[in-house]
């Protein structure tokens, strides 16, 4: 084996001076000696860290680290220096957040970074505090994230590392976008970008194209989401067309394209309404139909591709959390079709994975889904009368576990969308227990962001469209001028007269926000926000 320590040195060299490719061929070609590292390996436990941070980069995967950490029992770490005690540690800690296993991750991390306080390593400490945000991040603890990630950034800028600083900088980017802070994260985003662009970081670079995608989805620009997704897996190809990253663009790209199926399914249902109220029109309609249904078509297929070829990659790499999330995907476009059964496979699975993988988020979002599922068979009437009951409660059942584990993290969207849930089954034919309807409703309406314009807001514009149906305005307004308000505050009062009374404007001035604007005295931005919550615009 060509020397441990050489191998050590060159590895960490093409690690700090950005030499990506050089360090890839380093391992690839030394990999069959690498395989044999043991206790007796010179800096053993040095190298094992670098090659858990070249994994991180795109080197094989986890399963690595499993192999190599089996060499190294308890009774062989008494015998070590702390610092060797602490690589190793890292080493598994960085295994398991990448197996799922956060929890574990956490505190091994947490362990490493007390001892680290009594004997300072600025390195070894910004990469812990990076992999613990990581973890944090993935669990939905958004806070405990951030704080880990500017506490990895300041320590990189203080050993003048720019290039672990501007990776971090990507991680932190997202939670200030989660935070309502889009113009903050895009700049960030825009930093990081100029102190890598001249390096051959490309899970780096193609980590900040993925991000500008999110952050373009969640404001309803999906045309150009799908632009940064597909330069994304580009970039993330120069390194490995099979990198577990181009699996997880791959998923983000297919939500893309359900959510506009959805909006061409949307105009086509608008225009069959037009059609039947209009019997002349008919023949006319739905030969220029047919254009949309093969387009809507067309986008559902690329939405089902795309995780195909997601699933295939987290197979390579036992992702299994992964491969929840294209389950809990394919669970809503074969609902979106009707497919209940094939839905409810799917989202099962999804569930199922996230039990064993501890992972809270992709629980919430796969009961949310059996939620959506079940108030389906109730509102197709699928089955006997007597199983009415059975699919309500399991529909209560979803929703509310979808609640209690989506208030476990704070993750705004999933919050949203399991109010949602708990609101339409609330209202579905069942139960029409209206005031919990609408307080799911308030509660979401408050969880959804300025500016963000995503499917949330069409599944919210039916859950208010269900109750103002079912209650009646002038119920409402009834209760109101009686004093009879719930326990709402006087902000959620106006907003939801505000709801009432726009739309209603906003249609006798002929559908011109500018003319609505200049009657009420508010802003077009309010307006076009409150037409789009009541679903009066795309």
């Amino acid at each position: 084996m060509q020397h441990a320590a050489e191998l050590t040195r060159q590895l960490s060299a093409a690690l700090h001076l950005q030499r990506r490719r050089e360090g890839l061929r380093l391992l690839t070609d030394a990999e069959a000696q690498i395989a044999k590292v043991g206790p007796e390996t010179p800096e053993a436990a040095r190298l094992l860290l670098l090659i858990a941070q070249w994994v991180d980069i795109g080197f094989r995967d986890y399963r690595l680290l499993d192999t190599l950490l089996k060499r190294f029992p308890q009774q062989y770490r008494c015998d070590l220096s702390v610092e060797d005690y602490l690589c190793l540690r890292l080493v598994e800690a960085y295994r398991d957040f990448a197996k799922g296993e956060l929890d574990q991750a956490i505190d091994t991390l947490d362990l490493v970074l007390r001892t680290y306080r009594d004997l300072p390593n600025s390195h070894h400490s910004a990469l812990a505090h990076f992999w613990k945000g990581r973890a944090h991040r993935k669990k939905g603890e958004y806070e405990a994230a951030l704080n880990h990630f500017v506490t990895a950034r300041e320590l990189a800028d203080t050993d003048h590392d720019k290039t672990f600083a501007a990776i971090v900088k990507v991680q932190e980017s997202w939670l200030l976008f989660q935070k309502g802070l889009s113009r903050e994260a895009i700049k960030m985003l825009d930093r990081a970008e100029s102190a890598l662009k001249t390096t051959d970081h490309f899970i780096a670079l193609g980590n900040i194209e993925s991000a500008r995608g999110r952050i373009a989805r969640r404001s309803g620009e999906y045309g150009k989401a799908l632009e940064y997704f597909t330069r994304a897996v580009a970039v993330y190809a120069r390194r490995d067309p099979n990198h577990v990253n181009v699996a997880r663009t791959l998923v983000n790209a297919a939500h893309v394209h359900r959510l506009l199926a959805l909006q061409m399914r949307k105009r086509i249902d608008t225009k069959a309404s037009v059609v039947r109220t209009r019997p002349r029109a008919s023949s006319q309609s739905s030969a220029s139909g047919a254009g949309p249904l093969t387009r809507y078509d067309q986008q559902w297929q690329q939405g089902v591709g795309a995780l195909k070829q997601a699933q295939e990659i987290y197979s390579l790499h036992a992702n299994f959390d992964g491969i929840g999330k294209v389950m809990l995907n394919l669970g809503h476009l074969y609902l979106d079709r009707g497919d209940i059964e094939r839905a409810s496979k799917e989202a099962s699975q999804a569930r199922q994975i996230g039990i064993e993988q501890n992972d809270q988020i992709l629980q919430a979002r796969a009961h949310t889904l059996e939620a959506a599922i079940e108030n389906a068979h109730i509102e197709e009437e699928t089955g006997e009368d007597v199983d009415l009951a059975v699919h309500a409660n399991l529909a209560l059942q979803h929703s509310e576990e979808a609640l209690a584990l989506a208030r476990h993290t704070q993750n705004r969207p999933l919050l949203a969308g399991a109010c949602i849930a708990r609101g339409m089954t609330a209202a579905n034919d069942f139960f029409q227990d209206w005031e919990t309807a609408r307080r799911c409703a308030s509660e979401a309406t408050l969880l959804i962001g300025p500016g963000e314009t995503d499917h949330l807001l069409e599944d919210l514009a039916s859950l208010k469209s269900k109750t103002v149906r079912a209650s009646g305005i002038n119920d409402t307004l009834r209760s109101w001028s009686e004093g009879l308000v719930g326990n709402k505050t006087f902000q959620q009062i106006a907003e939801e007269f505000a709801e009432i009374v726009i739309p209603k404007v906003w249609l006798r001035e002929g559908r011109k926000v500018s003319r609505v604007a200049s009657s009420l005295s508010v802003s077009p931005k309010k307006i076009r926000r409150i037409l789009r919550n009541s679903g009066q615009l795309d």
